[in-house]
């Protein structure tokens, strides 16, 4: 019986973790996660059901969940290298002053990372290197800490409550090294994802998705694109809120050469497409992060078995 299911004994959790927004809740994280954050430290509920296991191994490479706090520290220092000093986000003062990307969700999410076996930290007491992450959000602690991440940018209550006996999965913050963006790295934090699918019975995956700059005028081509072939069907769909909606539909259909626009999206939004996700209605500008976002949904059942089958270390030669 998974842990936290009705009728398991839990320990007693402490008295900060009281602290947090009532559930249900479209806010983000309280204070307390906020600060257990900035420490890399993880709410009780989600370090429980934590596993230690390697979810995966080639070469040098480990993709397996943060363990440690100084671990979580490791990924918020790749993702502030990334988005801040490689990208055009623009950080607070306290994310510049620790030289990473904090925020409250990372209190209760799980953290997938890369390790590189052959590389050390220096500044993490020579550790193996995080050379990639993703950060996954499950339904249940989204809904005790205060909400998913996605709903400060698009209105996924009604998508929720039409799939209400579904599992979802949050993912967000995905990011890789420079010299480590290639087939392997990516597949090896998609197997990651798939290992983690499977092993908590999530049914949809979804999230924001982005597009760097926030001039939506210049992203006519790869928006019209992604609305005009990917849109989700009714069931899927989720719209991005009204003080924040930004539309699409810039280019006609019939203008539209697929072969550039699909040149113009970045790698994560094809790799999401490839699998089967769906595009929600109207985007929105990020100016913290410098991004024009979309919304991406993924329901399980229909990504093609073969991508998942691709996934699975197990089914390859040692």
């Amino acid at each position: 019986m998974p842990i936290g299911t009705r009728g398991t004994f839990l320990p007693q959790r402490g008295l900060f973790e009281r602290f947090r927004p009532a559930p249900g809740g479209l806010g983000v994280p309280g204070i307390i996660p906020s600060l257990q954050a900035y420490g890399g430290l993880q709410a009780w509920a989600a370090r429980a059901h934590r596993p230690s296991q390697s979810l995966g191994r080639v070469g040098s490479l480990e993709v397996r969940l943060a363990q440690t706090a100084a671990e979580v520290r490791q990924a918020q220092k790749l993702r502030y290298h990334v988005f801040y000093e490689e990208g055009a986000a623009i950080p607070n003062p306290g994310r510049l002053f620790a030289r990473r990307d904090i925020d409250g969700y990372d209190a209760i999410c799980d953290h997938l990372l890369v390790f590189d076996h052959a590389a050390r930290d220096r500044n993490a007491l020579n550790r193996p290197a995080v050379v990639g992450t993703y950060r996954l959000l499950r339904q249940p602690l989204a809904e005790e800490y205060g909400g998913f991440y996605t709903a400060g940018e698009f209105d996924i209550g009604e998508l929720l409550a039409r799939h209400a006996k579904l599992q979802f999965l949050e993912l967000g913050r995905s990011c890789v090294l420079a010299p480590y963006r290639n087939k392997r790295t990516v597949e090896l934090l998609w197997h990651g994802i798939h290992a983690y699918v499977l092993q908590n019975h999530c049914d949809v995956m979804f999230g924001c998705a982005s597009l760097d700059g926030t001039d939506p005028g210049r992203l006519a081509l790869p928006l019209s694109f992604l609305h005009h072939y990917a849109s989700a069907p009714e069931p899927w769909r989720a719209r991005a809120l009204p003080q924040r909606y930004v539309e699409m539909n810039r280019t006609s259909k019939e203008t539209i050469d697929a072969k550039d626009a699909l040149r113009a999206l970045p790698p994560l939004i094809k790799g999401y497409l490839r699998l089967g996700a769906y595009i929600g209605e109207g985007a929105v500008v990020d100016h913290e992060f410098g991004t024009t976002d979309v919304f991406i949904v993924m329901p399980v059942s229909a990504i093609k078995k073969r991508y998942f089958e691709h996934f699975d270390l197990s089914r390859r030669a040692a």
